[in-house]
């Protein structure tokens, strides 16, 4: 089948269609539930670090429901904190990853993380995909959260041709329309998750099979 010109604008309305049937990723989740602070948002994307979401959106919930605030977040300890979020991977390294940033907000920023790309990326351990979510969803400004999904479908398109998640975000701050930085996002994961999968994508049923090189596809389903 002869392959269409990719059009951005179209893939995004075929893609706003066809992620309806599926979770919204999880940080969408939180923030639609009202978890939305810069804070939570940050705390939130760092618990889903190779972690399903199926996983992280309970566990941030309970988290929560202890303390919203870096001044709440910091009354317990590293050891409380991870007991409180034991279901993640790399629980004890986080625990105290949120510990420390909390402590550091409360110290030096008056308990509210600043809607500062610097500051969110001077935290130890935070690196441009916590920020840019953090930024783009909680803060609202234009920033792109490249995730595995995200890496794996635009160059599944061949809408950029990047090696790593880094390569990836700056060629699609090149490329991309800065209206659809969040959103991509917002978008992507749940595609990915249930239709431009990882092993075995389900070619035969995606929206934008007319446009896709299907770049590294070996066993399309």
């Amino acid at each position: 089948m002869d392959k269409q010109p990719f059009d951005i604008d179209i893939a995004i309305e075929r893609l706003r269609e066809a992620v309806q049937p599926f979770p919204q990723a999880g940080l969408f989740v939180l923030q639609a539930e009202g978890y939305g602070t810069p804070f939570e948002i940050l705390v939130a994307c760092i618990l889903s670090i190779r972690t399903l979401d199926e996983v992280m959106i309970p566990l941030a919930r309970r988290l929560f429901q202890r303390a919203r605030t870096p001044a709440e977040m910091i009354r317990l300890s590293p050891e409380e904190l991870d007991r409180e979020i034991q279901t993640c991977t790399f629980h004890e390294a986080k625990a105290r990853q949120i510990h420390a940033l909390s402590q550091r907000l409360v110290e030096e920023y008056e308990g509210v993380l600043p809607c500062e790309e610097s500051v969110v990326l001077s935290f130890a351990g935070v690196g441009p995909k916590c920020a840019g979510l953090t930024l783009g969803i909680a803060c609202g400004q234009p920033f792109i959260g490249v995730d595995i999904h995200v890496h794996r479908v635009t160059n599944r398109w061949g809408y950029v041709q990047s090696s790593e998640p880094e390569k990836t975000l700056e060629a699609l701050k090149e490329r991309l329309p800065r209206g659809y930085w969040v959103e991509i996002n917002r978008l992507l994961v749940p595609f990915g998750k249930h239709i431009c999968t990882g092993n075995r994508p389900r070619c035969s049923t995606c929206p934008l099979r007319d446009m896709c090189q299907q770049v590294g596809v070996m066993d399309p389903r």
